[in-house]
C-alpha cells in the first residue's frame, strides 16, 4: 500500500484526494492545506484520510509517504516539489508544471539525482477521446498531420495570478504535444486585458513546427458560450473533438483535397479534388481520466517507468507558454523555443 500526501485542497485537490482514496494500491495519508476551513471538510468526505495538516513539513519529514501531489497556485510549485524531491518523494504536480522553464528544468534535474519521478498533471491525456485519437494517429489512419485548431473559451473564472493563456492553454498543448509528437520550433502570440489587473482575457497563440505542421489555439474568458473543440487535418482523414458532447466527443471524417497539378508553369492546371466520404464516431474509453491518471503514477513509481506527461513533457509546455508571453509582450512576434 503507497501512501500518497495531497498538497492543497482547494479546487483540484478534494478530485486527487477522491481518485487516489478509491485505487486499491494508494492510501492517502495527509491533506495538507494552510486553510484550516478547507480542512474541517475533508475528513466528512474521506474518512480514509488519517491527518489533516497546515505543515508541510511534516510530511516530508515522514519516511511512510511515498509521493505526493501538488495541487496549489502555480508560482508554489517549484518550492513544493522542489523540497518533495529533496525529501525522497515521487512528486505529481498541477498543470502547469512550473512558472518558469528554468525552474522546471530545476526539477527534472534534481529528480534524476534523487531517482525520483516527476509527473504534471495534463490530465485531458487519460481521456478516453485523447487516448483514442492517439491510436488513430498512431495507426495511420489520419495520415500525415496537416494542422491542429483549438478552441477553448467560456465566461470566467477570472484568475488573479496568471492570464488566460497560462490557464486554459496547457490543455490544448499538452493534447498538441501528445498527439503530434514532434518538438515544435516557435511560438507568436497575440492577446489583450479588458481588466485592471492587466492579466490577457483572451489571447490567440500560433505553434510552428519545421515543417509545414501548424497548430493555433484560441482561448478567452469573456465568451457567452462555451466551446471546447479541437479540428485535426491529416492527408486521409480528419478529427472534430468536441469535448461538450456527451456521447460522440469524437468524430473521424473521410474528407480531404488532393491536388493534382498538370503543367507546373500553367496555374490554371493545377485541380483541387474534394474527397467527401463516412463519418463515424468510435467507442470511448468511459474510465474517468483522472482515475486513469493517478493508478499511471502508481504504477510508473512501482514498475519505475517514465510517465506519459513526466517532467520533460511539463517542461516543453512550460517552454511555450513562456515562449508566448514574451511575444504577447512583443506584439506577436516569433520566438524560437529554443531561446527559452
Amino acid at each position: 500500500m503507497m501512501n500518497i500526501a495531497v498538497i492543497g485542497y482547494g479546487y483540484w485537490g478534494p478530485n486527487l484526494v477522491r481518485n487516489f482514496s478509491w485505487l486499491e494500491d494508494t492510501h492517502v495519508k495527509y491533506v495538507c492545506d494552510l486553510d484550516e476551513n478547507r480542512l474541517e471538510k475533508v475528513h466528512a468526505l474521506f474518512p480514509n484520510v488519517e491527518i489533516t495538516t497546515t505543515d508541510y513539513q511534516q510530511i516530508l519529514d515522514d519516511p511512510e509517504i511515498a509521493a505526493v501531489a501538488v495541487a496549489t497556485p502555480v508560482k508554489t510549485h517549484y518550492p513544493l516539489a522542489r523540497a518533495a524531491l529533496e525529501a525522497g518523494k515521487h512528486v505529481l504536480i498541477e498543470k502547469p508544471m512550473t512558472d518558469k522553464a528554468s525552474d522546471a528544468a530545476k526539477l527534472n534535474e534534481l529528480a534524476r539525482k534523487m531517482n525520483r519521478i516527476i509527473m504534471v498533471d495534463h490530465t485531458f491525456l487519460y481521456t478516453g477521446a485523447v487516448k483514442k485519437i492517439k491510436e488513430l494517429v498512431d495507426s495511420g489512419q489520419i495520415g500525415d498531420i496537416y494542422y491542429f485548431d483549438s478552441v477553448r473559451v467560456n465566461l470566467g473564472l477570472f484568475q488573479n495570478d496568471v492570464n488566460v493563456i497560462w490557464d486554459l492553454a496547457p490543455h490544448d498543448l499538452s493534447i498538441m504535444k501528445y498527439i503530434i509528437g514532434k518538438k515544435p520550433v516557435s511560438v507568436s502570440a497575440n492577446g489583450v486585458s479588458h481588466v485592471k489587473n492587466n492579466m490577457e482575457n483572451i489571447a490567440y497563440l500560433t505553434v510552428f513546427y519545421e515543417d509545414t505542421t501548424f497548430a493555433h489555439f484560441h482561448i478567452n474568458w469573456l465568451s457567452p458560450i462555451k466551446v471546447r473543440q479541437i479540428l485535426i487535418g491529416g492527408s486521409e482523414k480528419m478529427i472534430v473533438y468536441n469535448d461538450m458532447e456527451n456521447t460522440e466527443k469524437i468524430k473521424v471524417y473521410d474528407s480531404g483535397v488532393e491536388l493534382n497539378s498538370g503543367d507546373k508553369d500553367a496555374l490554371y492546371n493545377t485541380l483541387i479534388q474534394y474527397r467527401t466520404g463516412d463519418m463515424f464516431a468510435p467507442k470511448l474509453d468511459q474510465t474517468e481520466a483522472l482515475k486513469s491518471e493517478c493508478q499511471h503514477f502508481v504504477d510508473c513509481i512501482n514498475k519505475g517507468e517514465s510517465p506519459i506527461s513526466d517532467g520533460e513533457f511539463g517542461l516543453e509546455i512550460v517552454k511555450i507558454l513562456e515562449a508566448a508571453q514574451l511575444s504577447m509582450k512583443q506584439k506577436g512576434e516569433n520566438i524560437n523555443l529554443d531561446a527559452i
